[in-house]
């Protein structure tokens, strides 16, 4: 990929608006494996109507959702969401979700970006302690561990791959001074 990247957060409208972008992003990482709460085949009603949820919440002040966009052409190829609503005795927790890139983009610093982001994002509203999971063993293992996360344990068969078959959790926290 030789276009340049931008990290941005969407507005509530803008969120809306991407419902089919994000979906874009959101199928190929199903169909090409990922462990992503969704099975396989992932159609583009579902897809949507889970973008669609997203952007209520991001309208609700729930969530903030980042978008990687190549800067000539404004196409989404990345994604993540820090979520904000925690329960009440957590109001210093977020939980990064969906860190997620296209096939075709990745291997280009997009995912590290993504996730520098989310946590400035969560820094700038306050958080000090982040947390995720994902597939054990995967390349967003690796990133997360390249970025300075910490590995707090592992689940066996926490989840099914797309396809079928369980696959193992490894969860993951960050601690960071809130603005």
């Amino acid at each position: 990929m030789t276009e340049s990247i931008t990290i941005r957060p969407l507005s509530p409208q803008e969120a809306g608006e991407q419902v089919g972008a994000l979906s874009a992003v959101l199928i190929d990482c199903v169909e090409g494996g990922a462990s992503v709460s969704f099975m396989s085949p992932l159609t583009q009603e579902r897809a949507d109507a889970f973008w669609q949820s997203v952007s209520e919440s991001v309208a609700a002040g729930e969530r903030i959702l980042l978008v990687a966009q190549e800067d000539t052409s404004g196409r989404i190829v990345g994604t993540v969401q820090v979520v904000l609503k925690q329960p009440e005795n957590q109001p210093h927790r977020a939980d990064i979700a969906k860190m997620l890139v296209h096939r075709r983009a990745r291997k280009c610093g997009i995912g590290a970006a993504l996730m520098r982001a989310a946590e400035e994002a969560a820094r700038m509203a306050g958080k000090s302690v982040l947390v995720l999971d994902t597939v054990t063993g995967g390349d967003a293992e690796r990133l997360y561990e390249r970025v300075g996360w910490t590995k707090s344990g592992l689940i066996p068969n926490y989840a099914l791959w797309p396809k079928g078959g369980f696959c193992d959790t490894t969860v993951f926290y960050k601690l960071i001074s809130p603005a």
